[in-house]
């Protein structure tokens, strides 16, 4: 299925984000398995100069294996959009709505996608009083692979309110998103775009031996535990999949996303709640995509492959319906 004549892309990766080790592993893989598949590969490690870089590359299409700002929040996909070059994965509107927790809330709870109550909270009201009853979680409203999450339980080393010098998020952000804490089971379902529409590749339970599914177990081998297909109840399975798929249309998703679930099984079906939608899915060794997609019988090369094919169509049915405005 690889496009013909082969392509020129560029690999666009690393950047300056947290995630920075992670996209450059990510790149590096896709990099790889483009080569095989017999397209002409330029690798960007990105910098602030990378309109200058890609303008004198000229590719065909943009890989974007970038995670975190700037490459996940809009910023690069509008560039990339003023200077008409296609690319992979996710557009600017989404990618923008997708990356900010409270903004996904709005865009799919509505439609009937159960997620997480909670609000938006000023640092500085963290010392004054709990937002939540405890347990609660605080996060980033926008950053990526559970960057700066905190679980705040009754025991929690933190004080009572929570401490100005107490270790944590608080720390690092102006504003943080509090959620009720949801106990249970970590699961995840991918979507890959293909030519029938998307489709769920299945559902990974995430087993951690301690603490949650944070940027460390997420990225250190050995940390987590990943059970594919999980060993959940079919229907629960059939709505992680059906979620997974709905939240990739409503968000206006393209080339992959996962989506990610908290599931109380002593709630049974009304226990399975969506955390959020990830338009950038790592692809590195331990990425849960490339993990679900080798159980659905699609290997890596052949999902990299995928992944162009629809920055190809959406891009090419793009630049159609300008020339027929």
């Amino acid at each position: 299925m690889t496009a013909k004549p082969p392509l020129h892309i560029a690999v666009l990766m690393g950047g300056w984000a947290n995630e920075r080790e992670v996209s450059l592993m990510t790149g590096a893989g896709v990099a790889d398995a483009l080569e095989m598949n017999g397209h002409r590969v330029t690798q960007v490690d990105m910098g602030r100069d990378v309109a200058v870089r890609l303008a004198e590359i000229k590719p065909d299409v943009v890989f974007n294996a970038l995670h975190g700002v700037p490459g996940e929040d809009g910023s690069v996909q509008g560039m990339l959009d003023l200077m008409g070059i296609p690319y992979t994965h996710s557009g600017l509107a989404t990618s923008v709505i997708a990356i900010d927790k409270q903004l996904t809330k709005q865009a799919l709870i509505p439609h009937g996608i159960p997620m997480p109550g909670g609000r938006i909270v000023p640092v500085a009201e963290l010392f004054e009083r709990d937002p939540l009853p405890r347990p609660y979680v605080l996060k980033p409203v926008n950053e990526g692979s559970s960057v700066g999450v905190a679980i705040v339980t009754e025991d929690s080393n933190v004080g009572n309110p929570i401490a100005r010098d107490a270790a944590g998020p608080w720390q690092e952000f102006d504003e943080l998103l509090a959620e009720p804490f949801i106990k249970g089971r970590e699961l995840t379902t991918a979507v890959i775009d293909s030519a029938a529409g998307p489709r769920a590749l299945g559902v990974t339970e995430l087993i951690i031996e301690h603490g949650f599914y944070d940027y460390e177990h997420k990225y250190t081998e050995g940390r987590t535990q990943h059970v594919c297909p999980a060993k959940i109840p079919p229907e629960i399975a059939a709505l992680c999949e059906e979620y997974a798929i709905r939240a990739h249309q409503l968000l206006g998703c393209h080339g992959a996303s996962r989506t990610d679930y908290r599931w109380d099984d002593e709630a049974g079906e009304n226990g399975l709640f969506v955390l959020e939608t990830n338009t950038q899915p790592g692809m590195t060794p331990l990425s849960l995509v490339p993990e679900q997609a080798r159980h659905a019988d699609i290997g890596y090369a052949e999902l990299v492959e995928m992944i162009v094919m629809e920055a190809i169509r959406v891009h090419g049915l793009a630049s159609a319906a300008k020339e027929t405005a």
